[in-house]
């Protein structure tokens, strides 16, 4: 394998080979942490972890998550030179709070399926489904504090503002669908990247600032660990635009445009309203027209609209900008080069997604 498709391709093969690293070092806490739920909620719990079937027999085909969050705490940790032990409570923690959100998410978003299942909410209801992920979230907290150390109750605080970071940007963007499409009151550039460091950004930089405060860092290097996280947080959101739009439905589960077709304003549609093209100008028209939420028949125009007009070209453009970044923010530590190599891929690996 040669030119760009070979290290592009090894750096997935490491960031893989990562984070099954990482999944592997939190599974047997993070099951025990599961236990500690009340029988029904445990039972979901497991469920949407990929752990067995909706009655709790072994499932035919695990299908977990990738463990991108665990992966940065632990590499945050390993590049202060800290044991792996040391940063288990804070890989644990962000899988935990990452978990709650999807079951949140998929209930605000009513999506369906997950990992190839029905979702909790649709499995064992909505209120089962709302439980199931405040106990998720709870255990992330507690499994932080029961160190009971300076450095747990600063892990603690550290968790629940990235969570309050990320209500902030979850705010945002569900605000967004209630703007004009164009003109005065329309969603910007600024405002989504915004939106986008607050709800993407914020959990990733938690991932990575925990791994560091959890090693003994000092605030300097915490802090250019969190802005690693909180950079390629919103690398990988903008690759998700792309996807969520272009992507294949064999890969992404959802149908080709349906980002566009519910109404959201993701970043390719964002900057080719922006564009002043002619392209751009069409598809605000198109959008007005259908008050923002096009059929099955309208939809080929407008991902043709968007790509004309510079829409696919830009988010990967912010995609590539906002992983520089993010792997500039941490140039500058010292660190053992076979982290900084791993570091490097997983930045790589989160921008460059699979459509």
């Amino acid at each position: 394998m040669t030119g760009a498709a070979g290290p592009a391709a090894k750096a997935h093969e490491i960031a893989v080979s990562v984070c099954r690293r990482a999944y592997a070092r939190i599974e047997p806490a993070l099951r025990a942490a599961v236990d500690r739920l009340p029988r029904h909620l445990a039972l979901m719990s497991g469920y949407h972890l990929g752990w067995w079937g909706p009655g709790g027999d072994p499932a035919e085909r695990a299908r977990t998550g990738k463990a991108v969050r665990p992966a940065l705490t632990f590499l945050a940790a390993e590049a202060l030179g800290a044991p792996p032990r040391y940063a288990v409570p804070g890989a644990v923690a962000v899988e935990l709070v990452h978990n709650f959100a999807l079951v949140h998410d998929d209930i605000m978003d009513g999506d369906t399926t997950r990992r190839g299942r029905p979702t909790v909410w649709q499995q064992y209801g909505t209120g089962a489904a709302l439980l199931t992920g405040d106990g998720l979230y709870v255990l992330a907290a507690d499994t932080l504090a029961a160190p009971h150390t300076p450095r747990s109750t600063w892990a603690v605080t550290l968790l629940t503002r990235a969570m309050l970071a990320t209500l902030h940007g979850q705010a945002s963007d569900h605000a967004f669908t209630r703007a004009p499409w164009s003109g005065p009151g329309a969603v910007t550039l600024a405002d989504y990247r915004r939106a986008a460091a607050a709800k993407t950004g914020a959990l990733l930089a938690g991932a990575t600032a925990l791994g560091a405060l959890l090693a003994g860092g000092g605030p300097r290097q915490v802090a250019r660990l969190a802005l690693f996280g909180r950079r390629i947080g919103v690398a990988f959101q903008c690759a998700d635009d792309v996807i969520g739009l272009w992507g294949r439905q064999s890969a992404t589960g959802k149908p080709v445009g349906s980002d566009l077709s519910e109404g959201r304003r993701t970043l390719p549609v964002i900057a080719a309203l922006a564009s002043g093209t002619p392209a751009g100008d069409r598809l605000a028209a198109l959008l007005h027209r259908h008050r923002g939420r096009l059929g099955e028949a309208e939809l080929p125009t407008a991902l043709e609209l968007t790509e004309a007009a510079g829409g696919r070209a830009a988010a990967e453009a912010e995609a590539r900008r906002q992983q520089e970044a993010a792997l500039a923010a941490v140039a500058g530590l010292p660190m053992p080069e076979h982290t900084r190599t791993e570091l490097h891929a997983m930045a790589h690996y989160l921008t460059a997604r699979e459509q």
